[in-house]
């Protein structure tokens, strides 16, 4: 038996699941990242006092993202995802109807 190296039949075929490994082994890093010393940002012309959203920028292109009124739950997004996010945003893809 020889061992097939055609992409579309046969190596390509575990490319998904090697995709969703590496996927989860980021999000496992950006877990782990400490990030107490982060600087957190909120919008222009918004108080820390007041609800707003804040994000902090991490290594790598990630960003973390909370609430200024709750500092203990903290979403943190890898590069990709926090980019699809601003894109999606920016092409109305969250308006309200």
């Amino acid at each position: 038996m020889t061992n097939c190296n055609c992409w579309v039949t046969c190596i390509g075929r575990d490319a998904p699941m090697a995709d969703a490994v590496d996927k989860e082994r980021q999000k496992e890093e950006l877990y782990a990242l400490d990030i107490s010393g982060v600087e957190w940002v909120g919008a222009p012309g918004t108080s820390p006092d007041e609800e707003r959203v804040e994000i902090a920028h991490l290594p790598g292109g990630a960003v973390a993202m909370r609430s200024s009124l709750d500092h203990d739950t903290v979403l943190r997004y890898t590069e990709a995802e926090w980019r699809a996010f601003v894109l999606g945003a920016r092409d109305g893809e969250f308006d309200l109807k």
